[in-house]
């Protein structure tokens, strides 16, 4: 196991100057130090003068359902007042940072653009800037390494599908940390907030979660384990369409499924055509009930992914190629679907808004033997490895 330090350590082993400064702490519960402390619970006992918390999607407790509006709440752990960034607001007010002196942000992410801690991480950052606050990001490891050769996209359209799962031109699988992104968003975009990143130290951009830690902490309810976070950049396509991506499940991001579904001529197929993309994953037909969302008390034919190699998985490609071959399977049952949440309640647009380019149901239409190249044309992370160069912080 490589001896990494969270930003959050490295800041606990100092004294910065704006230690007794009045501090807002933008965290949640995943937020822990190296030993599993709440990182809010960690820094006040080190006496750190947080006096606020902000909570992103999911809550401080990360418990909230996918989408829900969070309410503010005050935390059991700390007594300290709670304001939600994805209630009535996603940013903080003027009014929340009257008497604040600096803002601290603290959050693991899944290094997955549709994920909304990074656009939670956005809005901050501009609220900063607005109410001229100094901004500090205790940094944490991309959980599925900073290989850039492994990023995948497309690259957002910002004209056309710009959200709160994707408000700015990344590729979905970025391969960054949130403070490289930090600094990239900062300088790139003009924002020029008054930042410091705190960076981990002992990280490499080849390492996995699994590689410093053999237990996972949850970033929310539906990424529970390391394998579901891994999936979840390709999977996470499926909430676009009538199957079940295991939600209600206690593998959420692992399956893809329904009533109707041909699991073993899905998995079959699926496992002649992944090697021309991928040669690490292997598809296993099961049965699964899940007891919320899509189906929810129905027993799903489905298929169950295993990766065999991480440090080459691709995750973008391979959600892509599942969702095209259960498609042209199922030619009259399979159907696109919209998505309703908090930040997008229609829930239309849903496929485009994930997949960050416009029309994204016609490239579907392609015939399955061509859709290889449609998928190897389209998850190219084009420049990105060359444009984010100059904000990185670990070799």
């Amino acid at each position: 196991m490589h001896n990494l330090l969270f930003g959050v350590d490295v800041l606990l082993a100092q004294q910065p100057p704006w230690k007794s400064k009045r501090i807002a702490l933008v965290t949640n519960h995943a937020a822990t130090t190296r030993q599993f402390t709440p990182s809010r619970a960690a820094l006040l006992q080190q006496g750190f003068n947080i006096v606020e918390l902000f909570s992103p999607e999911h809550g401080l407790d990360t418990t909230g359902a996918d989408g829900h509006a969070i309410d503010n709440v005050t935390d059991p752990l700390t007594s300290l007042p709670v304001t939600s960034l994805y209630g009535d607001k996603l940013a903080p007010s003027q009014s929340d940072l009257a008497d604040i002196d600096l803002v601290l942000f603290d959050i693991p992410d899944i290094g997955s653009r549709f994920y909304t801690y990074l656009w939670t991480l956005s809005h901050v950052l501009e609220a900063c800037v607005a109410f001229n606050i100094p901004f500090i990001i205790a940094d944490r490891p991309n959980p599925w390494s900073g290989n850039l050769t492994l990023a995948e996209g497309p690259l957002l359209d910002e004209a056309h599908c710009s959200s709160f799962i994707g408000r700015w031109s990344i590729p979905v699988r970025h391969s960054c940390t949130l403070g490289e992104l930090a600094r990239y968003f900062n300088s790139s975009r003009g924002i020029n907030c008054q930042l410091e990143v705190i960076p981990c130290v002992n990280w490499q951009r080849n390492l996995y979660y699994t590689d410093w830690s053999h237990s996972f902490v949850p970033l929310s309810p539906a990424i529970p384990t390391f394998e579901s976070a891994l999936l979840y950049s390709g999977l996470c396509f499926l909430e676009a369409t009538n199957c079940s991506e295991g939600r209600g499940t206690t593998i959420p991001f692992r399956v893809a499924g329904a009533p109707w579904l041909l699991a073993d001529d899905t998995a079959r197929l699926f496992n002649d055509m992944i090697p021309a993309l991928s040669d690490n994953v292997y598809a296993r037909p099961i049965v699964f009930t899940p007891v919320e969302g899509k189906y929810a008390g129905k027993p799903c034919n489905g298929v169950m992914l295993h990766i065999t190699d991480p440090a080459s998985f691709l995750p973008v490609a391979t959600g892509w190629l599942l969702i095209k071959i259960i498609k042209t399977l199922h030619p009259t049952n399979f159907q696109w679907a919209p998505y309703p949440t908090h930040v997008n309640p229609t829930g239309t647009k849903h496929l485009d808004l994930l997949s960050g380019i416009s029309n994204t149901e016609m490239l579907f239409e392609t015939a399955l033997p061509d859709f290889i190249n449609v998928i190897k044309q389209q998850v190219m992370p084009s420049d990105w490895p060359m444009r984010i160069q100059p904000y990185l912080m670990y070799a």
